[in-house]
């Protein structure tokens, strides 16, 4: 017997059956629910789930994942929803799996330095939870007060501190996961050494809910660092920029480096909330961060800082001398993307090897100045690591849709370069949809072969997240 499909279950008959696993009081299908959850960051395909529904239990997901199976329903898991490739937007009359309600912290372990959390705890809150232990979450990013550790699991996220402790996946102990079948899945079960064969805890980590969802985790801490101090540099020439990190590794271990543009600093600066770090005005921009414990690590980063204004390759700096001033210069990076959205800016997030990035950068630069000189261009990015953020900013006057439709032809020139130099078209924000149609620049026909052959074995009916990363 054929299973009904999803046509033939009435609006109401679906509220009926999701109400039955979660209670009345944890579906929605308001006007205003529906918009705010059925959506991210991105601008581009407007939100249209059927339903939110809010569990609160793993039990509660899989009984949602096996009514998914029975009535051939899509469902789109939703956490923070501060994506930025539209992997969690339900905009063909999905379900929306909403974790706010599975928020909670629990088992905490000091010497194994592991606490349980769930798929909704937001960032911040594990940060502040580690803190108050005298422990450290290293993963931060300028979304840490909104996004939910489910959202930073399924898309493996990076941010600030990559260069030194790593992307969400290093802190990852054990997961607990409904898959696309229905089965729920301990995975790892929180050991350090576990060679028993396929780690499955990869899988979902940056599987952007298409296997299945991510429920809870066991994540690990570390120390707290001690006095964080922040060096902003002003670099004339970019090539200049990895000497000066070059030059910094050499010597220091370094827990950021990031850059940023004159351009960038601009329109972070003209909203009038934070002061210039100097006088001098340079092309590119580079802060450090690093542990100055003792007089000696203080010195060391001043002999550097001295060695790369002999060289020529820095022209100003300025060291923070209180945490309040560290925090200041750091906004002059983090402040960015929210200070650019007011621009609608299309956004390419792509790495190379560090080796690469200047070229690479300069590639790119060359052909969007050339193709749309009338296109401003915003560039900032983890350069530690190889990670940039090409942001192009909407011209006043010019329709979003025509924007976007000139900066698809600006991606496919962006990511034909990305090819040449071995890159990835998505360094730490998914696949998603906006991604989707470029994958083969990063991964080979072989390898889609293979990720749609797992994606089968965990989903059979493709109900989890359909459409985003690979279409089967």
């Amino acid at each position: 017997m054929t299973a009904p499909t999803e046509q033939a279950l009435s609006q109401q008959a679906l509220i009926e059956l999701l109400s039955a696993i979660v209670g009345d009081d944890k579906v929605r299908t308001d006007a205003d629910s529906l918009e705010n959850f059925g959506k991210d960051w991105t601008k581009i395909y407007p939100p249209k789930p059927a339903a939110i529904v809010f569990p609160k239990t793993t039990e509660q997901v899989q009984k949602i994942v096996l009514l998914a199976n029975q009535h051939q329903l899509a469902l789109v898991p939703s956490g923070g929803r501060t994506g930025l490739s539209a992997g969690a937007v339900a905009a063909n009359g999905e379900i929306v799996v909403a974790f706010d309600y599975m928020n909670q912290i629990s088992d905490f372990n000091a010497t194994d330095r592991t606490v349980k959390c769930g798929a909704g705890v937001i960032t911040e809150q594990l940060q502040t939870f580690a803190e108050d232990n005298g422990l450290f979450y290293p993963v931060d990013f300028a979304s840490a007060g909104s996004s939910q550790l489910g959202g930073n699991i399924s898309t493996n996220a990076g941010g600030i501190k990559v260069i030194k402790w790593g992307m969400t996946r290093d802190w990852v102990a054990g997961l607990t996961v409904v898959t696309g079948n229905g089965d729920i899945l301990e995975l790892n079960k929180d050991l350090m050494k576990n060679n028993t064969g396929y780690d499955m805890r990869q899988l979902f980590i940056g599987g952007e809910g298409t296997l299945g969802f991510v429920t809870e985790a066991t994540m690990r801490l570390t120390r707290q660092p001690k006095n964080l101090t922040v060096l902003v540099l002003g670099i004339p020439e970019l090539d200049n920029v990895m000497k000066v990190l070059s030059q910094f590794q050499a010597d220091m271990d370094l827990t950021a480096f990031e850059f940023f543009s004159d351009k960038a600093m601009q329109k972070v600066l003209a909203r009038g909330d934070v002061p210039a770090p100097f006088e001098t005005s340079t092309d590119f921009y580079a802060l450090i961060e690093f542990e100055a414990v003792t007089d000696a690590d203080m010195d060391q980063a001043m002999t550097v800082f001295e060695q790369c204004m002999e060289e020529g390759w820095v022209v100003d700096g300025v060291i923070s001398q209180s945490e309040t001033q560290a925090a200041n210069l750091w906004r002059l990076r983090e402040d960015i993307s929210e200070t650019i959205s007011e621009w609608t800016p299309y956004k390419n997030d792509i790495s190379v090897v560090v080796s690469k990035v200047p070229p690479f950068l300069r590639d790119i630069d060359e052909v969007v100045t050339r193709e749309y000189p009338d296109f401003e261009i915003i560039w900032f990015g983890h350069i530690g690591d190889g990670n940039l953020h090409l942001n192009i900013l909407k011209p006043e006057g010019l329709a979003k849709e025509e924007f976007f439709e000139k900066c698809a032809k600006v991606s496919t020139w962006v990511f034909e370069i990305v090819e040449k130099y071995q890159g990835s078209v998505s360094a730490e924000h998914g696949v998603g949809m906006t991604k989707k149609p470029y994958l083969q620049y990063t991964r080979s026909a072989a390898e889609m072969a293979y990720m749609k052959a797992v994606k089968l074995a965990f989903d059979p009916n493709n109900v989890m997240n359909p459409g985003k990363l690979l279409d089967v």
